[in-house]
C-alpha cells in the first residue's frame, strides 16, 4: 500500500490517502472502510443530456465525489472494492443524497475520512504500507481428479484455480487411459501454475496429496520443462516443496502448516503464525481448560481481570455496521496490549480464521487459570433450563375453557322432527322389522 498523505486531529479524526497496488492492498482497504464513513475517489457515470432540439444522448463521464459508505462488497478474484453510499457533496453530475457505487480497483487513488481512528485500523495501516513485508507463499492440494492452486499472502488465502477432471479407473491390462487422464491432469495444473503464479514474488511453492501423488507429479513436472525448454520451471525447481495432506481440497492447509518439516522453512509467514497460535490455544483448552476461553462474555471478564496472555480474534468483527459492537472489541484489544498481553488478528480469508470464527470469533488463554469462569457457565446452563422448563410447562398447562352459554328453552315448533321408523330384513322369520332409534326405557315394554 501506498501512503499519499495523512491528516489527523487530537481525537484521532481525520484522512488518509492511499493507492491500493497488489490485492493484499485491497483486502486491508476492505477492512479499513466501514459504513458511516466517507469515502472520496474517482468514479464513473453515465449522464444523459437533452439538446434545445429534444435529443437525448448519454455519455460516461469522470468526476470526483466523497459519498457516505453504507455498504461494500470485495470480489477477491477480481480485486475490486465496490463501495456503495450517498453522494454528500455538490456535484454537478449528481444530485446531493443520490446514491452511486464507486469501484475501488488496483492503483485507484481513494481517501478514507473518519470520525474516529482506532488502534486496529493504524496498525492495520502501518502494516499495509510496510514494504518489508513477507513475500508471497503459493501452494497446490491435490488428489485425483481435484487441484487447488492457492495463493496465501499475510492476509488472505485465495483460490486462483481450481481443476477438476474425471480419471478412469486401473484395470489389468487397461491402464492406458488412466495414465493418459493422469497426464492431462498434471498438465493442466501445471497451466495454472505459468498463469496464475509470479516465481519472481513467490517465496515457495507447496505440493501437497495424499499418497505418492505429490512424487509423480514433481517427476512429470520436471520432465514437462525439460521436454518444453520451459526456464521458470526449471529455474525455480528448488522453490517447491512436497508435503503430505489428507485431501485435495483447501482446508487441508491447516494440516501442511502443521508439519514439523515445513514450519522451519516458513517460519516468517504469518499465516504459519496463525496456525500455531490456534494448535496452542486447542492444546490448552484440552490440558487446562480454565487457562482457555472463547466467546465475548468469558474473554470480556478475563479481560477485565488482566488475564489474558494472547487474544484470538478474527478481523471480521471489525466490520461490524455497528460502531458500538466494532468499539467494543477495540477496547478488548487495546487493553490486552496495555496490559503486555498479545494480541493475534486473524484473517477471515485464511483457514486458522475460518475455524476460529466457528468458535465465535474470538478466544484468549490465560495467564492464569479461572475456574469460576467455568461456574459462570455452568450457572448460566442451568438457569437457562430453568427457563426452558418454565416455559415448557406453561405450554403444557390447558387453557382455561370459557364457560357454556345457557342453552335457549325449545318450543314446539322449534323442536325437531322425529325420524322416520327404518326397517330391517329378519332372517328367522323372513320379513322386515320397523324400529325406532334406542331409548333407554324400550326394554320396559316386554314386561
Amino acid at each position: 500500500m501506498k501512503l499519499l498523505s495523512k491528516y489527523l486531529d487530537k481525537k484521532n479524526s481525520g484522512s488518509f490517502t492511499m493507492v491500493a497496488e497488489d490485492a493484499e492492498d485491497m483486502w486491508h482497504a476492505y477492512n479499513l472502510i466501514n459504513a458511516e464513513d466517507k469515502l472520496r475517489s474517482s468514479s464513473i457515470r453515465r449522464i444523459k443530456t437533452e439538446s434545445s432540439a429534444g435529443l437525448t444522448s448519454t455519455s460516461r463521464v469522470h468526476f470526483t465525489l466523497t459519498i457516505a459508505v453504507k455498504s461494500l462488497d470485495f470480489d477477491t478474484q477480481a480485486s475490486v472494492l465496490r463501495v456503495k453510499g450517498t453522494n454528500i457533496e455538490e456535484n454537478q453530475y449528481i444530485k446531493m443524497g443520490a446514491y452511486h457505487t464507486i469501484d475501488l480497483e488496483l492503483n485507484q487513488k481513494f481517501t478514507i475520512i473518519k470520525s474516529e481512528w482506532d488502534s486496529v485500523c493504524l496498525e492495520r495501516i502501518e502494516e499495509a504500507c510496510d514494504p518489508a513485508k513477507s513475500a508471497d507463499l503459493a501452494a497446490v492440494v491435490m488428489q485425483e481428479g481435484l487441484a487447488n492452486v492457492c495463493l496465501i499472502t499475510p492476509s488472505m488465502t485465495l483460490v486462483k484455480a481450481k481443476i477438476e477432471m474425471s480419471i478412469p479407473r486401473k484395470r489389468r491390462g487397461f491402464c492406458a487411459n488412466h495414465d493418459k487422464s493422469m497426464d492431462k491432469f498434471y498438465e493442466r495444473i501445471i497451466q495454472a501454475f505459468l498463469t496464475h503464479i509470479n516465481f519472481e514474488i513467490v517465496r515457495a511453492v507447496i505440493v501437497a496429496s495424499p499418497g505418492f501423488l505429490k512424487d509423480q507429479f514433481f517427476t512429470y513436472m520436471n520432465s514437462y520443462a525439460l521436454r518444453t525448454a520451459n526456464k521458470t520451471l526449471t529455474d525455480n525447481r528448488a522453490k517447491f516443496l512436497l508435503v503430505h495432506s489428507a485431501s485435495g481440497f483447501k482446508h487441508s492447509l491447516k494440516e501442511i502448516f502443521e508439519d514439523a518439516n515445513l514450519a522451519p522453512k516458513l517460519s516468517d509467514t504469518k499465516a504459519l503464525g496463525e496456525i500455531k497460535a490456534l494448535d496452542s490455544f486447542y492444546q490448552m483448552l484440552n490440558s487446562e481448560p480454565s487457562r482457555a476461553f472463547y466467546g465475548y462474555k468469558h474473554v470480556e471478564k478475563a479481560n477485565e481481570a488482566d488475564a489474558i496472555d494472547v487474544l484470538l480474534i478474527s478481523d471480521s468483527l471489525f466490520r461490524s455496521k455497528e460502531l458500538a459492537e466494532r468499539k467494543k472489541y477495540v477496547n478488548i484489544v487495546e487493553k490486552v496490549k496495555e496490559n503486555n498481553g498479545h494480541v493475534r488478528i486473524f484473517s477471515s480469508l485464511h483457514v486458522s480464521g475460518e475455524q476460529l470464527m466457528q468458535l465465535t470469533g474470538i478466544a484468549a488463554i490465560l495467564r492464569f487459570p479461572m475456574s469460576e469462569l467455568e461456574e459462570d457457565e455452568l450457572s448460566d446452563g442451568e438457569s437457562e433450563s430453568e427457563a426452558s422448563e418454565k416455559q415448557e410447562d406453561k405450554a403444557v398447562e390447558p387453557a382455561e375453557e370459557p364457560e357454556p352459554a345457557p342453552a335457549p328453552k325449545a318450543s314446539k315448533q322449534n323442536q325437531p322432527k322425529k325420524a322416520k321408523a327404518k326397517k330391517s330384513f329378519n332372517h328367522k322369520n323372513g320379513d322386515y322389522d320397523d324400529y325406532d332409534d334406542y331409548d333407554d326405557y324400550d326394554h320396559y315394554d316386554d314386561f
